[in-house]
């Protein structure tokens, strides 16, 4: 068995840590949590360790199902969130163009898991890169199909981050951005 992994425990910690840089101030901060997905528990250790070093409070919202999401969204207004760490997810993944259109609806800024996400209209990603992710893996298949056995290809760990940034989504939600996150990003969505 071998393959690529797209999950590293410490990004929804650095997702919260770059929306701390646009919300100095911040003492409020949300996640979205998909109860299905496994490897959310460790994430959500880290996000409160970083929470708690930002002396900012965490708020959970467990989602089951994307028709959960309008009511999460509603909740997380209502507490105060001031910012919402969606993790890396695949159910989150698909449902990317309504999360970033609750999120607009709610004027919450939130920070996402996967590039695609401020391609849909979200305000931030910092995440591992699929399409690196999946260059690798056409990599393997090649590799495979010329004869090497996939028990002696190791399990691959992301190495490409990419941090994207959507400038019309900070600007709609009155937001600045500060030059020194700007000069990091990867790609800014103008």
């Amino acid at each position: 068995m071998t393959g690529m992994s797209i999950f590293a425990d410490e990004l929804p910690g650095k997702q919260l840590e770059a929306a701390r840089e646009f919300l100095p101030d911040l003492r409020k901060a949300g996640i979205l949590l998909n109860l299905t997905n496994q490897l959310h528990a460790p994430q959500l250790r880290v996000v409160s360790a970083t929470a708690t070093r930002l002396r900012a409070e965490l708020i959970v919202a467990e989602v089951k199902s994307e028709s959960e999401l309008d009511a999460t969204f509603a909740t997380l207004r209502r507490e105060g969130v001031e910012i919402v760490v969606v993790p890396p997810d695949t159910s989150f993944l698909a449902a990317r163009q309504q999360i970033a259109e609750l999120a607009a609806q709610a004027r919450l800024p939130a920070c996402y898991g996967y590039r695609e996400h401020a391609d849909a209209g979200g305000l931030i990603s910092y995440g591992v890169s699929l399409a690196a992710i999946y260059g690798r893996a056409a990599s393997y298949v090649d590799k495979i199909m010329k004869g090497s056995r996939a028990a002696d290809l190791p399990v691959e760990q992301p190495t490409k981050f990419e941090l994207v940034i959507n400038l019309r989504a900070a600007k709609a939600l009155g937001l600045t951005i500060p030059p020194t996150l700007l000069a990091r990003a990867d790609e800014v969505i103008e």
